[in-house]
């Protein structure tokens, strides 16, 4: 099992605050699509599974970090082994009709050249049982889904579990043989409404990773507390939409997410412009199968890059995408466009200019949820609507930096000044507007009440000021 400690724990948070300063509010350096997808509305699939009490046989001790909220820690077990979750302490309504999804590290499908898959489960039952809660029950085990010769690194599986309180991922074997050993977390969510399968090339496969709590549903539960999407990363490193479209059918039979992302692109176009129009018909293609499925496609705007063999023709294949917008206008969701943004912050790319670095792919995570967050969950039934309540004219709450809004660049300067006062100075005004955690003194618990007034999950009215 890998569970990292603490300096790892530390270093992964710091990182988060270091890239969240590259990305603003809603209105700041990254500007948010319009909503296009006005037919479709929000609904949340709780997730019904965190620290609810878990089992295993081979490694028992390790069953708690399959549920944890940890996505940098994982069940480890042998083949053939189980991950049980006792679901009798959730409100029988919120297991019924249930998403079971698990997670690993490793690339979506078996195809391409570049396959990292290990320590996944490729032979697995799903399994309930009616037995009461309180202790693992030995028998009376349900089968409810049989999965053989699996060639997925993440999966998603929706079921019944009406009368049921248990759950269990029953791994007969583990990289097609027994004996062998399994990595992964899994999650129960409630219905079946808000799950997402990104698929694309090794961008995405980089970037929609939800293993180190730094994910896309993370994220977007920071600014829509009431959801926490399912998230299957799709990405497979060096495929093109020709591989997509060849393979999408399968895809969408074996994965029921809702919302399916189709990020390909950056392989067509590089070093060959002339490749847009096929780029075209199988982007194209793709987004008429999700929509024969009963599924909402979703489609973002392929990176910009550095690398002039990529860069130079990027502009022609998204023009590609921009036609596809308009044609589909209110049939999909508009993803961000990730042109303009690595336009904007080069810094936010590798080495070789076409690759995000940590903290671009951190970055993307970000927009993305935020870009999501305008377009299908903002204004939905489950969300409070974002009130603005004025301060006294004194004070500012939560505006550290005084520049009359508060958002998150107000955050970064009070983790700035708690970490170096003498290189991170705040004026007096600013001090006294962000000591907002009713506690004296600037610490990073004011830092953290900044984030969620920005997210509209505290309001002015609502700070616990002293």
């Amino acid at each position: 099992m890998r569970i990292y400690g603490m300096a790892g724990a530390f270093l992964i948070a710091a990182t988060l605050t270091a890239s969240f300063a590259g990305i603003t509010d809603r209105g700041g350096i990254y500007p948010m699509t319009e909503k296009v997808y006005a037919a479709d509305s929000a609904e949340a699939s709780p997730l019904i599974s965190r620290n609810v009490p878990a089992y295993s046989g081979t490694n028992p001790a390790t069953a708690v970090a399959g549920n944890d909220e940890h996505y940098f820690s994982f069940w480890s077990g042998t083949a053939p082994d189980y991950l049980a979750y006792d679901l009798s302490g959730v409100p029988e309504e919120q297991r019924k009709e249930v998403s079971a999804v698990w997670y690993t590290t490793g690339c979506f499908d078996r195809i391409g050249q570049y396959i990292n898959q290990n320590m996944v489960p490729t032979d697995y039952d799903v399994e309930v049982n009616a037995a009461p809660g309180g202790e693992y029950p030995k028998d009376g085990w349900v089968k409810v889904k049989e999965v053989r010769g699996s060639t997925y690194g993440s999966m998603l599986h929706t079921l019944d579990m009406t009368g049921y309180n248990w759950i269990r991922l029953n791994v007969l074997k583990a990289d097609g043989a027994e004996g062998k050993n399994i990595s992964l977390n899994m999650d129960i969510h409630s219905g079946k409404a808000d799950t997402w399968l990104f698929l694309g090339d090794s961008i995405t496969a980089g970037g929609m990773n939800n293993c180190y709590g730094t994910g896309f549903a993370t994220y977007l539960s920071q600014l829509a507390p009431d959801f926490f999407p399912v998230q299957i990363n799709g990405g497979i490193g060096g495929i093109t939409s020709t591989d997509g479209i060849e393979n999408i059918d399968k895809w969408l039979e074996d994965c029921p997410a809702r919302y399916v992302s189709i990020a390909y692109g950056t392989n067509d176009c590089w070093g060959n412009p002339g490749n847009a129009g096929k780029y075209y018909e199988n982007t194209k293609a793709m987004i008429d199968r999700i929509l024969a499925a009963g599924r909402i496609p979703v489609l973002p705007k392929i990176p910009g890059s550095t690398n002039a063999d990529v860069g130079s023709n990027v502009p022609l294949f998204n023009a590609k995408i921009d036609q596809l917008w308009s044609e589909y206008e209110g049939k999909l969701i508009k993803g961000p466009d990730f042109e303009a943004f690595f336009n904007e912050h080069p810094d936010g790319l590798s080495g070789d200019g076409v690759h995000p670095s940590s903290e671009g792919y951190d970055m993307m995570r970000q927009v993305w949820a935020q870009e999501m967050y305008k377009a299908v969950y903002e204004g939905g039934a489950a969300i409070p609507a974002r009130t603005e309540t004025s301060a006294p004219a004194a004070v500012k709450y939560g505006d550290a930096n005084n520049d009359g809004k508060v958002d998150v660049s107000d955050a970064v300067a009070v983790l700035q000044y708690v970490a170096n006062q003498t290189k991170y100075p705040l004026s007096e005004e600013g001090l006294v507007n962000a000591d907002i955690d009713g506690q004296p003194g600037l610490t990073g618990t004011d830092a953290i009440t900044i984030q969620k007034m920005d997210a509209g999950i505290i309001r002015a009215d609502e700070l616990p000021l002293k």
